[in-house]
């Protein structure tokens, strides 16, 4: 406990610092060049970043009623690839995650696990945070709902609500579901039957979980009010939410579903929460206490007098599930709207994950545990299947024996084997390589037969084209693309060493073989430094290893080295290369070590290889 503590603290006091601290970023010579590339994605240009408004992206708060499952790692880790993207551009960013811990859900769990609320959600929040840090997410401000800067947001939030005009008391009554923590109209209900037990129940049309009638006095939030702002707001800004189809749900449902909002709960049916200022038998809804978290993140209420924001307010993005959409597109716009608050610029909505195309869920015993994947397959592996087969406008499916067959493809005989194929052999010094090939005398080019020059030719165009295409992708948050588009460069750059084979070359008697050797070394060295680079915000870590096995500087590691010829000092390994597969940038796998040598002595040490991903909780 005390060591999530302590890295929620130093978490604090880094985001705290976020625009404090000094960058170097691009050389001169190379920043023009991918200027245009870069320009839109950013909310102004590169020039003065330190000075800047930083982009501001958030996950979902996750409830702390169960343990992290893969959607939340997902949210994580599509968050964490949007600010390494921004930080790549030589923007600042920062990145706020954190955990939802009042309402109903989690003082019912705390009540089975018979344990004090607080007790509870500690326990609980460490294991996020802790997921955090296993996938690598690059947070700057890991957020309770229990935190003291949290509480007094909300209720200033609460007061100037009141203040305004836009909170009145109310006899409600209506169907709830605890499970999603909402009330539902008439309309959006059905009958449910449950396919285990036959029990039959009212249940929300969307969700299918169970609702309950409830009478009860409570405060309400004035949001019809704001129904013609919030439908002007969508009808001005149709890109506000990605993907764009969904604006129609949220359209639809403020026409044709929208009501005044249940902003508080007796407390004698829900004690864990923030109680409403000066009434003390109200707990405040759970939802408007999360949402607020966005902004207790970006130091609000401290803000200097009459300003709406402190320079880091309101979000870039939001990254969020589909089953939040409500409550993040019309909620959450109306209580904005109510204090004439700036709106977030982006809501980022992506779908689910399911198991054998089927829904994951805790009753059916078919969660996927995040942590027991990054075990058996390592952080980057797991990110690598979820940012390339993870879904944005649809659901994606996990496998495993998908996982495996991706892996090998595009990393282990992708990039891995592309980089050992060139790093390793004794025939060739990529250092000096890559000063020939600089030099004025560097006509290698010319010294290959014609095939390949028009091979070599459109492998350099189709690297002078990376690094735009994938900012284009970005730009379009569609990291899915993104990454694709440079696993295809790996695909595409193995086809041509092969096809070229330097390694014949370089034994040659005629000189101008070797010099045609080094042409075609130089280009897929390029290929590896200028992916090496672009790759850094999908897979930080192997990544980084790339780029020390290349001999790449630190500083010379941003978007605008993403160029050919850009950088003439790489090419010395600061990392050992390896020597075989096994020890490789992307070794194989456990699983295949255990189908191909089941009785050896790694494999018989490794307990990884049997442990379950696929867990059932109680």
């Amino acid at each position: 406990m005390e060591f999530a503590r302590a890295a929620s603290a130093r978490r604090l006091l880094r985001w705290q610092s976020a625009l404090a601290r000094p960058r170097s970023w691009v050389c001169g010579s190379c920043r023009s060049s991918l200027a245009v590339a870069t320009r839109r994605f950013s909310s102004e240009p590169t020039p003065g970043a330190a000075s800047k408004k930083p982009f501001y992206v958030t996950t979902p708060i996750f409830y702390v009623n169960a343990a992290p499952h893969l959607g939340h790692m997902y949210s994580m880790v599509l968050a964490d690839v949007f600010k390494r993207w921004q930080t790549l551009l030589g923007n600042p960013a920062i990145l706020c995650t954190g955990t939802d811990e009042h309402g109903m859900k989690v003082q019912q769990a705390a009540a089975l696990a018979e344990l004090p609320p607080k007790q509870f959600c500690d326990e609980n929040a460490e294991k996020f945070e802790q997921l955090a840090q296993l996938s690598r997410i690059d947070y700057d401000r890991f957020i309770r709902t229990t935190d003291l800067d949290h509480v007094q947001a909300v209720e200033h939030f609460w007061f100037l609500l009141r203040e305004r005009g836009f909170i009145y008391e109310s006899k409600h009554e209506g169907w709830y579901s605890v499970s999603d923590e909402c009330f539902y109209p008439e309309s959006q209900l059905v009958r449910h039957m449950e396919p285990f037990t036959g029990a039959v129940y009212m249940a929300s049309a969307e969700t299918k979980n169970k609702v309950e009638w409830v009478e009860e006095k409570n405060y309400c939030f004035r949001m019809t009010d704001l129904k013609d702002r919030l439908l002007d707001f969508y009808e001005k800004n149709p890109g506000w939410i990605e993907p764009a189809y969904r604006m129609n749900e949220v359209v639809n449902w403020v026409k044709n579903h929208l009501s005044d909002l249940s902003i508080s709960r007796p407390v004698q049916r829900l004690s864990w929460g923030i109680r409403v200022p000066d009434d003390p038998s109200q707990t405040i809804y759970v939802w408007v206490d999360a949402l607020i978290n966005y902004l207790t993140a970006a130091g609000y209420p401290s803000w200097p007098p009459g300003a709406l924001h402190n320079g880091i307010w309101p979000a870039n993005m939001h990254v969020v599930g589909k089953d939040i959409l409500r409550f993040h597109c019309v909620y959450w716009p109306a209580l904005l709207m109510a204090l004439d608050l700036p709106l977030p610029k982006k809501v980022l909505v992506h779908s689910h994950w399911t198991l054998n195309k089927k829904k994951m869920s805790k009753s059916l015993g078919n969660v996927v545990n995040p942590v027991y994947a990054i075990n058996r397959w390592g952080t980057d592996t797991v990110r690598f299947y979820l940012l390339f087969e993870g879904g944005i406008a649809d659901d994606a499916d996990y496998n495993n024996k998908t996982l495996v067959v991706k892996y090998k493809k595009y990393l282990q005989w992708g990039f891995g084997n592309l980089l050992g194929r060139v790093t390793r052999p004794k025939l060739w010094n990529v250092r000096e390589i890559v000063v020939n090939s600089l030099s004025e005398r560097a006509e290698s080019r010319l010294q290959l037969s014609k095939p390949l020059q028009e091979s070599a030719a459109r492998f350099e165009e189709a690297l002078a084209n990376l690094a735009p295409t994938v900012a284009r992708h970005m730009e379009e948050y569609n990291p899915v693309a993104a990454i694709r588009q440079i696993m295809e460069i790996g695909a595409q750059l193995n086809e041509f060493l092969t096809m070229t084979q330097p390694w014949s070359l370089v034994k040659s008697e005629r000189p101008e073989d070797k010099v045609a050797a080094e042409s075609v070394l130089f280009l897929v060295a390029e290929g590896l430094r200028i992916s090496g680079i672009l790759l850094q915000p999908f897979l930080p870590d192997k990544s980084a290893r790339m780029l020390d096995i290349l001999g790449v500087d630190e500083d010379k590691r941003t978007f605008g080295h993403a160029v050919m010829r850009c950088d003439p000092s790489y090419g010395s390994p600061k990392a050992d290369p390896g020597h075989s597969r096994d020890d490789g940038l992307f070794p194989p796998l456990i699983e295949d070590m255990d189908i191909a040598f089941p009785g050896s002595p790694k494999a018989r040490r490794s307990n990884l290889s049997k442990q379950e991903i696929v867990v059932k909780e109680d």
